[in-house]
């Protein structure tokens, strides 16, 4: 039976979405183009019309292969989100850079205008509001419609709205990933602004367990995550397991309880697991059918408590929401 799936409003600004957007990060180092684009095609036929990429996936080559994907009327039935900010030099967040990414962006489309741009990383030299000025400027000139961050504090968002409305923040969150749970979320809620979790799935974890690591190619930057290290993973495999059980009971899969526990989050929270795989994606749609009682959820994060998970999710040279505060706007001024 086809799965039906809901359209959502993204934040207050007026923003709909699907209830489950599509995280394309993976297509590229590039998988067979074909093949992408026809994951694509199924996604918006199935009601998933929330894609997300950004201009470093690939690097560049992610864009492109959406704009690809788009092409022959489908531009207007999706909602597509990408990103700014992270490069070989740095994070960055001055206002040139700013309209010179976006406008990069825009031609490897090949479109007229985003629905919503990300800054993708915090740019912790700039002050916020300006980097937020370029931005509603690209707003008010038809370039972007909506404005989003990821990885920010609740701090840094409240000063970027202060300039502009942000429509979302897009922040990772998971069974095995709660911290965001504590500032993020309720400043988001407090403002209005729509929640998009990445990495819904624990970047895969949730799927298979400690089974995943031995389907790492030499590439795959999750090789090196602390989660995923062996002295580690030897202990978080427990909370996969238990999880497994549940699912077990429940009819499901794993990785669809896991996710249908990021849906019961709220209604203002839009999951975007990735995956290259049609059946992945089908599987993944299925969540959405899934109801989960307030003794199952309890019972989920029991498993996946704060302490129950061993290791970081990032080593400590990868930038995060914790180092997104940036300098008064004052000193940019005097500069």
């Amino acid at each position: 039976m086809a799965v039906r799936v809901e359209r959502m409003k993204l934040g207050s600004q007026g923003l709909e979405v699907s209830a489950q957007g599509l995280g394309c990060m993976s297509m590229s180092p590039p998988k067979p183009e074909k093949e992408m684009i026809a994951l694509i095609h199924h996604a918006i036929n199935s009601g998933v019309t929330f894609l997300d990429t950004s201009d470093i996936y690939g690097p560049l080559t992610n864009e492109i292969l959406i704009g690809k994907a788009l092409k022959g009327g489908l531009r207007e039935k999706v909602e597509l989100a990408t990103k700014f900010g992270i490069t070989d030099k740095g994070i960055r967040g001055e206002p040139e850079y700013v309209r010179a990414a976006c406008e990069a962006s825009l031609k490897r489309l090949d479109m007229d205008c985003i629905d919503l741009y990300y800054q993708h990383r915090i740019d912790n030299r700039v002050p916020i509001e300006v980097t937020m000025g370029e931005l509603k400027k690209l707003v008010e000139e038809g370039k972007i419609k909506y404005i989003g961050l990821s990885e920010a504090s609740s701090s840094t968002i409240r000063r970027a709205h202060a300039v502009h409305p942000i429509t979302a923040v897009q922040l990772e969150w998971s069974l095995w990933t709660r911290d965001v749970e504590e500032e993020i979320v309720p400043t988001c809620r407090e403002l209005g602004i729509g929640i998009v979790a990445y990495s819904p799935l624990g970047r895969g974890f949730f799927s298979s367990g400690a089974k995943i690591v031995e389907n790492f190619t030499n590439n795959d930057f999750r090789k090196t995550l602390p989660r995923f290290l062996p002295e580690n993973l030897e202990h978080n495999k427990t909370i996969f397991e238990n999880v497994n059980k549940m699912a077990a009971r429940k009819g499901c899969t794993s990785s669809q309880l896991a996710l249908a526990w990021v849906h019961h989050q709220g209604k203002d929270v839009c999951p975007i697991p990735g995956t290259t795989k049609m059946e992945n994606f089908n599987q993944n749609i299925g969540a959405l059918s899934l109801k989960l009682t307030p003794e199952e959820m309890a019972e989920l994060e029991s498993y996946a408590s704060k302490d129950a998970v061993k290791g970081e999710r990032y080593f400590s040279n990868i930038p995060t929401w914790k180092d997104s505060e940036t300098p008064p706007l004052s000193s940019w001024k005097a500069a």
